[in-house]
């Protein structure tokens, strides 16, 4: 069955409360970096803003973020980190269009189907218990529409490294076009690439599981030859590496944004070890994405689920969905994501072993 894309309903600005609405107030930043007070701030929802007699939708959002107005009448979702003095942000802590800011959370319900509008309701919680057969399902449509239509950006943890079927799924996923860019930490590239190297992570063997003599050196090991290399490429050539994660971004050219930690080794050389550049980065990288998947990686997925809107405007002023896939063993993770919306998020309680072999195998690219 092929993926349907919802209809978007915007508001309807006939309405009197929101004709009679005054223009959203507006201050002026005075201090690099500083907002002024009683800033509004953003939400992953479509917000409207009304601006010289007109509401407007801020089209590139993300959340805890300033509005900007800028000279050509533009709206800008601006981290407050990045504001600069003569920047004019809007004010308002009300969001229901009193003060000319309304945040639309229901635009993807037709407001004649009373149907739709109890099928998209925020999900309450979800456990290993769930039953996820139509999720996959649903997983297998978007992500076929996607390959032809969209942006799907994966977030990544360590423990796909670790286990051979799940580097193969992967692989398999970047080189048949299901991959459109990744995000990950230190360990998720290192362990790859020591897998590919050496069949190992952290020194066990990546199929059978058992621990090689030495083993605890093997990545440390790696990450000295990728940093001799002078990147991960020119590892993946120096020592023709012939499988994995990273050999398959870097051979079919998909862009990856690698951001460091206090506890890393080494790192690698791509790492970005200023965590605000290293989210800036990442911002780029999600600023046009139309899903994003994050798998068992905890504080990248928190991170990435606050710069992702729920919505994307498209080149057509279309708006559509953003999908939003949380998948950890761990309960608590992916339920920290549900206050997106059900319709742009969906949480999966397993391991990310088995969900990246059940969705190639779904895919049929196994």
């Amino acid at each position: 069955m092929p993926h349907i894309m919802p209809t978007y309903f915007p508001p309807d600005f006939t309405q009197p409360l929101f004709e009679s609405a005054p223009d959203a107030r507006t201050d002026i930043v005075q201090m690099e970096g500083v907002a002024p007070r009683n800033y509004h701030s953003t939400s992953m929802f479509p917000e409207y803003f009304k601006v010289d007699g007109m509401w407007h939708l801020a089209q590139e959002s993300r959340m805890d973020s300033s509005v900007v107005i800028r000279p050509d009448g533009t709206l800008a979702v601006v981290e407050n980190r990045n504001l600069h003095q003569g920047d004019r942000v809007i004010l308002g802590r009300t969001e229901d269009g009193s003060e000319g800011i309304y945040v639309h959370t229901d635009g993807f319900v037709d407001p004649s189907s009373k149907r739709a509008a109890d099928k998209f309701v925020f999900r309450q919680g979800r456990s290993r218990e769930t039953a996820y057969a139509r999720d996959y399902d649903r997983l297998f449509e978007l992500l076929r529409y996607e390959r032809e239509h969209g942006k799907v950006v994966w977030v990544m943890g360590p423990a796909f490294a670790f286990d051979h079927d799940a580097r193969r799924a992967m692989q398999r996923m970047v080189e048949t076009g299901y991959v459109d860019a990744v995000m990950a930490g230190n360990a998720l590239a290192t362990h790859d690439l020591e897998a590919g190297m050496l069949h190992t992570a952290l020194g066990q063997d990546i199929y059978t599981q058992e621990s090689v003599r030495n083993g605890h050196y093997n990545h440390l090991d790696v990450i000295n030859e990728v940093r001799r290399s002078g990147s991960i490429s020119q590892f993946v050539e120096d020592h023709h590496i012939k499988d994995g994660i990273m050999y398959s971004l870097v051979k079919n050219n998909v862009p990856f944004v690698l951001t460091g930690s206090i506890r890393d080794d080494g790192p690698l050389p791509e790492v970005i070890g200023d965590a605000y550049e290293g989210q800036s980065a990442m911002r780029e990288v999600v600023s046009d994405a139309t899903t994003v998947i994050c798998l068992a990686t905890m504080l990248h997925t928190i991170a990435t689920g606050n710069m992702v809107p729920s919505f994307r405007v498209l080149s057509d002023g279309t708006v559509r969905p953003v999908y939003f896939y949380a998948v950890d063993a761990d309960e608590f993770v992916v339920n920290k994501l549900l206050d997106r919306g059900s319709l742009s998020a969906t949480t999966v309680v397993t391991n990310v072993q088995d969900f990246i072999t059940i969705v190639s195998r779904g895919l049929g690219v196994w």
